[in-house]
């Protein structure tokens, strides 16, 4: 029985034969926004996988072998017809159609997106759709995303960015301890309370707060504390639904308990700040029908 094709190889052959292009891993990585380990790590799985010597390596550039040079002939014929089919199925497709992964962060997943879903399912009923949940960054040609959804927007510029809303964010704490502890009237007094502070995985660093000050312009507060979350916001707004002080979180995370009575917001009139949210694709890639639907769904859905 022959083995089931799986869909990363063909990440990694685009990848394989773009190495053999430009002759280096390095210049691949750049091209294709990933790193060159991940570039080496993945030549080094389809040689292992064909049982084959693909490169040449010296420390300054690689050369195809003689079966590297076959290889990449039948795999870039291969290539150049799997982008004419797409071209030409390519919004004629009606009813997009086949598998669609995507990645999306914690916060985002569960208060934004998840609950969009079946929605587009239903819209989509030819779509399957896998998700990973998770905070880490990603390499789209090593994990086989066709998309990703991340707070801010991404500095490759080898990656696509599509913004798909501006967050609002606010402050809020839990009733009792409103009623224990006065807001802070100015953001001077913000340092006076018990404060929630998020440290942001990918440097180790508080997050800021964002706020409009008494002049009407931005401003990023430093908070430092001695109560501290990380990794996971949504723990610190359990902590704030508990009574364990002030945090400042999006309104569409906080939305539910506002509604329920556990969390009020506070220093309103420091509000009015954002953070942006954005579909990410790489630029090499061809933008399927399915991937275009998915964004366009989620564009009507989250904008007002």
């Amino acid at each position: 029985m022959s083995r089931a094709f799986d869909p990363v190889q063909l990440g990694s052959i685009e990848l394989f034969c773009k190495a053999a292009e430009l002759g280096s891993f390095t210049a691949t990585a750049q091209v294709l926004g990933v790193t060159p380990a991940s570039v080496s790590r993945s030549i080094q799985r389809i040689e292992a996988r064909l049982g084959v010597k693909l490169f040449n390596r010296t420390t300054r550039s690689v050369r195809l072998t003689e079966d590297g040079e076959l290889y990449r002939a039948q795999c870039q014929q291969a290539l150049d017809q799997i982008a004419e089919a797409e071209r030409a199925l390519t919004g004629r497709q009606r009813h997009p159609k086949g598998l669609l992964r995507v990645s999306v962060g914690t916060v985002y997943a569960h208060h934004r997106l998840v609950p969009l879903l079946p929605g587009f399912m239903a819209a989509y009923p030819e779509i399957e759709l896998e998700l990973n949940v998770s905070n880490r960054n990603i390499d789209f040609v090593e994990d086989g995303y066709d998309l990703a959804i991340r707070l801010g927007e991404p500095r490759d510029s080898r990656v696509i960015a599509r913004k798909l809303e501006e967050a609002s964010v606010g402050v809020f704490c839990s009733p009792a301890y409103a009623a224990r502890r006065p807001p802070p009237t100015s953001l001077d007094a913000l340092h006076q309370h018990d404060l929630i502070q998020f440290i942001t995985p990918s440097t180790g660093r508080p997050f800021p707060w964002s706020f409009i000050d008494d002049k009407g312009l931005p401003v990023e507060v430093s908070v430092h504390s001695r109560q501290r979350v990380l990794e996971d916001v949504l723990a610190g707004l359990g902590w704030a639904v508990a009574g364990g002080g002030l945090f400042q979180i999006y309104h569409f995370v906080a939305a539910e308990a506002l509604r329920q009575g556990k969390l009020v917001e506070v220093m309103a009139p420091f509000a009015g700040r954002s953070r942006p949210f954005y579909a990410l694709y790489p630029q090499h890639r061809h933008l399927s029908a399915r991937v275009r639907a998915f964004v366009d769904y989620l564009l009507a859905a989250v904008r007002p």
